[in-house]
């Protein structure tokens, strides 16, 4: 399951990475979906490939034929990142212009640096790190809207806070943690911004930043620490309903905005794995064959791709009415995130133990199970 897991992603990721090591991004890069999306979209496909594939790239125990493609996707990443911010490649991205969604981006970008910050960061050369402070720094020039749009400004100080750059801004990062406590609607939930919408940013954005932007603060701010258990307690929660959202076929409901970025609906499900905060209740098993069962079901179909290997707009296959005006191809690759618990060893738990079935699974076949309950 493993070895699927790391071919699935890579399959994905090729594109974005080998284009951009070859300086060609822009070149090769699809327009046909939402043209107009054009200055956004090579961003918006690094930041999000980086943010998923992170946590695999920074593993250390990797022997191996696994070891062969880590290297080879870790030099990969490096020369994507670097093309990316050097001013002088014909694939310098758009950190600036627009009326914010290359802050949006650049956060993704951003929480790839704090997932994998040796491999990302530190082991580019001086110069790439240089260029790359510099282009998160850049996206300050934008004012976030009041909803998950500050947590992209948080994490942006995150990022420059773990390549130890002196000017992190914790206001920014303050903002958003304050703000966040105020929007905690009940039951593992967050409201994006003062009201609560029936979506998946849950799980795009606001959990997996809000814990990893105290985690990475924990040691500037003391109280960051109390406030980390809280949301743990909060995000195991919400990790528990879903895995119970996942069909027994691996489908799931089709809910809210941006269902296009397909299974990283399921991101702070893997991270609940990758970081620990399972609930008692849930083995890590369950929630590897749940997550597994999501991605055969979406990649079953093979025209997610084009035939070039680019993603194309969908849940199942190509569904190009599924996607808002905002949505183009580069927004695709946040299904990425799906993939962060490879981070975890080949001799973890959540890979050597034996199949089982998950909540859905049991249920629809008869089985008796646990009743559910809510947390406050």
């Amino acid at each position: 399951m493993r070895n699927y897991w790391i071919r699935t992603m890579l399959k994905i990721a090729d594109p974005v990475l080998e284009n951009l090591a070859r300086r060609t991004l822009k070149k090769n890069m699809p327009t046909v979906f939402h043209p107009d999306r054009e200055m956004y979209m090579h961003l918006e496909a690094l930041g999000r490939t980086v943010c998923g594939i992170a946590p695999w790239l920074e593993l250390e125990s990797v022997t191996g034929e696994e070891k062969a493609l880590q290297d080879k996707y870790r030099e990969l990443a490096r020369k994507a990142i670097g093309e990316a911010t050097d001013p002088a490649s014909p694939d310098y991205m758009n950190f600036t212009e627009g009326y914010g969604q290359a802050l949006v981006d650049a956060a993704f970008l951003a929480h790839g640096i704090v997932r994998a910050p040796e491999q990302l960061y530190r082991q580019l050369s001086a110069d790439a790190r240089k260029n790359l402070a510099d282009a998160l720094r850049a996206t300050r020039k934008f004012t976030p809207f009041v909803s998950n749009w500050i947590f992209f400004s948080a994490m942006i100080e995150a990022a420059l806070y773990v390549t130890g750059e002196a000017d992190y801004d914790m206001t920014r990062v303050e903002y958003a943690v304050n703000m966040f406590r105020n929007w905690y609607v009940g039951d593992g939930m967050y409201g994006d911004g003062p009201n609560f919408h029936w979506d998946y940013y849950n799980s795009f954005v606001i959990q997996p930043m809000y814990l990893d932007v105290l985690r990475t603060f924990q040691d500037v701010r003391e109280d960051y620490r109390e406030q980390l258990a809280v949301c743990e307690k909060r995000a195991s929660r919400y990790a528990d309903i879903l895995e119970k959202m996942i069909g027994p076929d691996g489908s799931y409901p089709v809910i809210g905005r941006s269902v296009t970025y397909r299974f990283g609906a399921f991101q702070l499900l893997s991270q609940a794995a990758l970081q620990g905060f399972l609930p008692e209740h849930l083995p890590c098993e369950q929630a590897r064959c749940a997550l597994d069962a999501v991605i055969r079901k979406v990649m079953e179909n093979e025209e997610m791709f084009d035939a070039d290997g680019w993603l194309v707009p969908g849940v199942y296959g190509c569904q190009p009415g599924l996607a808002e005006g905002y949505i183009c191809v580069g927004s695709l690759y946040l299904c990425e995130s799906v993939f962060l618990a490879l981070g975890l060893p080949a001799e973890h738990d959540f890979w050597k133990r034996p199949d089982c079935e998950w909540t859905s699974k049991k249920i629809w076949s008869g089985q008796d199970v646990r009743c559910d309950y809510a947390v406050d």
